[in-house]
């Protein structure tokens, strides 16, 4: 359902993503290291060893810039980097497997970057092969990873495919010369036909698409023709993501700022955009996610089953991911932990037998129910806030929820809230009404990209 440029208007004020609750802004950062070792070992006996846990192995390497991106990312050409690196992610997990103290049931692995295909075939297969046989692979476990086309070679998807690799996202962006040239991302459509075509070759059952809208030079008509090579490449999901425009935090982005749509052009994108991806056939999860109807991610959804974490959507029903590799988070469902961004402190860390945590949360009663409330809002569309928590919320907040009742967002009786279809590509102003945390620091919202 489209959204009139009014509406547009008034609702484009930075939002969190709410990947967490709290957001990484607002955490308190009373963690020490006794604290987590504490944390994991109580998440762990509690419920990580019966469901399991999945892991986040960040990859930071990229050979190339692309101008666009927010990620923690070193460039380089010097492939020499690998070894160290993995040495490094290696002696983090044997830390995380003596605090369980014994072999994890593990219930998924995503590689996330910078570009995971940076590093070569048999340094990732050396990898993932020590941490796979340090743990118990439950039957249904997701395996998957981020290629870049241009790098995802036959062997990397070979080789990942012999672990159990069967899920690959390939960073598209954008398809237009144009485009591609100004966020320094040149990817010849024939590239990403050739990947795509030999991850289905080597038993991928599942190739997502990230397309980013609010591009320098992006119009309708170069939108449209993007399109017209994602329909013919069929891929399973679709993340559509709003382009983050931040670049007091990302100098590089400030190089094609004159040339970025406005907000209701940006709009008008995303309007298309999404009305193709239905038109094909895509329906859409939520928060930018787009899956074929018979995806699991998309019987998730209607079963009321579909989760969200630091990776997105996901049917993953582990509490616990665990963050390995420079500035990756680990969310253990009872707090929060974030690794050292710096590379070589990351490294140096987990070589002196420390910890390379930089920030982190642990959450109180509260957050935990303030958390479930916002997880439900994105992954269900409805929630029902706590009357003794519904007490706390300032006036202001409990004003602007009557508003969006009254601009088609939501409708409530007494403190339960169900999200319209208007309203979910606004969820993100819906959760920060709930988001305590934020009201009391309402200063911090400024750090968060706008909503739409």
């Amino acid at each position: 359902m489209s959204i009139s440029p009014l509406l547009i208007e008034k609702y484009n004020i930075p939002a969190p993503r709410y990947t967490s609750y709290p957001t990484v802004p607002l955490w308190e950062n009373s963690l020490n290291t006794k604290n987590w070792e504490d944390l994991v070992k109580l998440a762990f006996k509690d419920f990580g060893d019966e469901e399991g846990i999945s892991l986040y192995i960040h990859l930071p390497f990229c050979e190339s810039l692309c101008t666009y991106c927010g990620c923690t990312k070193r460039i380089t050409k010097n492939h020499s980097v690998e070894e160290s690196y993995i040495e490094a992610i290696l002696l983090e997990w044997n830390k995380y497997l003596h605090l369980f103290g014994k072999r994890p049931k593990l219930t998924g692995i995503h590689l996330g970057g910078g570009t995971p295909t940076f590093f070569s075939p048999k340094a990732l297969h050396s990898l993932l092969s020590t941490i796979i046989s340090s743990s118990e692979v439950v039957p249904d476990a997701e395996f998957s990873f981020e290629g870049h086309p241009n790098n995802t070679t036959e062997t990397h998807l070979e080789a990942l495919a012999s672990l159990g690799f069967d899920r690959v996202s390939y960073g598209i962006q954008d398809f237009d010369p144009q485009v591609q040239q100004a966020i320094h991302r040149i990817q010849p459509v024939e590239k990403v036909r050739e990947a795509t075509e030999n991850a289905r070759k080597h038993g991928y059952s599942s190739v997502n698409f990230d397309l980013i809208y609010g591009l320098p030079h992006q119009t309708l008509d170069t939108m449209k023709a993007t399109f017209d090579e994602v329909a013919k490449l069929a891929p399973d999901r679709i993340a559509f993501y709003s382009y983050a425009h931040l670049p007091s935090a990302f100098p590089a982005q400030k190089s094609f700022e004159s040339y970025l749509p406005n907000q209701d052009q940006k709009r008008a994108l995303y309007e298309f955009g999404k009305m193709v991806l239905q038109n094909l056939g895509y329906v859409d999860i939520g928060m930018d996610h787009f899956a074929k109807p018979n995806d699991p991610l998309n019987q998730a959804k209607l079963a009321g089953k579909v989760h969200r974490n630091f990776m997105g959507y996901t049917t993953l029903p582990a509490k616990m991911l665990i963050g390995l590799g420079a500035s990756s988070i680990s969310d253990i469902h009872i707090g929060y932990a974030q690794n050292e961004k710096n590379i070589s402190l990351y490294q140096e860390s987990l070589k002196n037998d420390q910890w390379a945590i930089s920030k982190g949360h642990v959450l109180t009663t509260e957050d935990q129910t303030v958390k479930e409330c916002i997880l439900d809002l994105i992954c269900r569309h409805e929630t029902v806030f706590p009357t003794s928590l519904w007490e706390k919320l300032p006036e202001q907040n409990l004003w602007n929820l009557k508003e969006m009742e009254g601009d088609g967002l939501l409708k409530m009786s007494g403190n339960r809230i169900k999200v319209t279809d208007k309203g979910i590509a606004l969820v993100r102003n819906i959760c920060m009404q709930l988001d305590l945390r934020l009201a009391e620091n309402k200063k911090d919202a400024v750090r968060f990209s706008k909503a739409i």
